[in-house]
């Protein structure tokens, strides 16, 4: 849970708002200067950064660097119309964190051509580490269907802590919103403009998205192949240009970067299919993230649309309207091409739930 404090500085006025989610407050003071303001917190409080942003309907916060570091930061009476949120920096257990910044979205290594090079900005974010286990599904999914959640598919598993899948896409919207309201965080979809009915039932088509609610989602392409990139560039997979089944679950085909061997890893091509593996089974990417290549492929936010990174460049979400979402990351039955950072499918609807896709859960930060 966190404490944030938003401050709103236009021109001469400034207005001050508190949102707290914890009794352990960080308290900030205000003091006048001339020709500028003075936001002041404590000493004390060494797990906080301050952050700006010039929009909250699409917040790209940026760590405030002016100043003293931890201390206190003046903002002049010229500046242009900011907020302001003095953040709590621990990451939530189970997620790592992503760093905000640009990213070349997609590559042309293979001839990919629904992935044209696209330079994307991003917003800081939490991920899960791990895709969701059979385990920690139920567990939300049974608190859920006790307070008046519906779901189409019970999801399946081979393992406890092997990855859900056979989950539709709608299934895995609502599973968010359950596990947010199951932790006393604010879910983020919801069926009504104003953001008062949290999406619980039925397949609807979502499209009001509290993007600043502290609650868990599916992750936008966007923030999904950056995640995946693990702060490379320019690379077929989260570790480099070639792929092996050392490296990730996937169908072998030795030639060209794949490495093989060929067939399924036989680590896991026992007993009844899905050969899905242990999550956390291989080695993490640069931000340590488990499975972002193989093992199953993973629900995104966005509508698939060509070509991507809109309507806009900075923090897309993708389409308004659409047949098909995006999933990304390959799986157990698929071949080493579906296991680039940049491969992305239209192939399956969101109604579609079967053993190749699962997912995982991001944060705002």
């Amino acid at each position: 849970m966190k404490t944030m404090l938003r401050f709103l500085f236009v021109v001469l006025a400034l207005l001050v708002g508190n949102h707290q989610a914890t009794a352990q407050v960080s308290s900030l003071s205000i003091a006048p200067a001339a020709n500028q303001t003075v936001l002041f917190w404590p000493t004390a409080a060494t797990n906080y950064t301050l952050q700006s942003t010039t929009n909250l309907a699409s917040p790209n916060w940026g760590t405030v660097t002016n100043g003293v570091p931890l201390m206190a930061v003046s903002v002049t009476n010229t500046s242009p119309a900011m907020f302001f949120r003095l953040y709590n920096t621990n990451t939530p257990p189970g997620m790592a964190y992503i760093p905000a910044g640009s990213f070349t979205m997609g590559d042309t290594l293979d001839n990919e051509g629904d992935a044209i090079p696209t330079n994307v900005t991003v917003s800081d974010f939490y991920m899960d580490v791990n895709l969701v286990t059979s385990n920690q599904w139920c567990s939300v999914y049974n608190w859920a269907v006790t307070n008046g959640y519906g779901f189409v598919n019970a999801g399946a598993g081979s393992a406890t802590n092997q990855p859900v899948q056979t989950v539709d896409w709608y299934d895995a919207v609502k599973w968010c919103n359950a596990r947010s309201q199951m932790e006393g965080l604010t879910p983020v979809y919801y069926t009504d403009a104003g953001m008062t009915q949290i999406y619980t039932n039925g397949e609807v088509a979502i499209t009001n998205v509290n993007w600043p609610a502290n609650g868990y989602r599916l992750p936008t392409e966007a923030e999904w192949e950056k995640a995946a990139r693990g702060g490379l560039s320019g690379q077929r997979f989260p570790w480099g240009d070639t792929i092996s089944e050392s490296q990730a679950n996937y169908l072998g085909s030795v030639g060209g970067y794949d490495l093989g061997p060929s067939g399924y890893n036989t680590n896991f091509d026992t007993g009844a299919q899905p050969y899905t593996s242990s999550v956390g089974y291989f080695a993490p990417n640069g931000y340590g993230l488990y499975d972002m290549a193989g093992n199953i492929f993973e629900w995104c936010w966005d509508w698939y649309g060509t070509p991507y990174g809109q309507p806009t460049t900075n923090n897309p979400t993708g389409p308004g309207t659409g047949t098909y979402r995006v999933i990304r990351g390959g799986y157990w039955n698929g071949p080493a091409a579906h296991a680039r950072c940049a491969y992305r499918t239209d192939l399956n609807n969101p109604f579609n739930a079967n053993d190749a896709i699962g997912f995982r859960c991001v944060r705002g930060y």
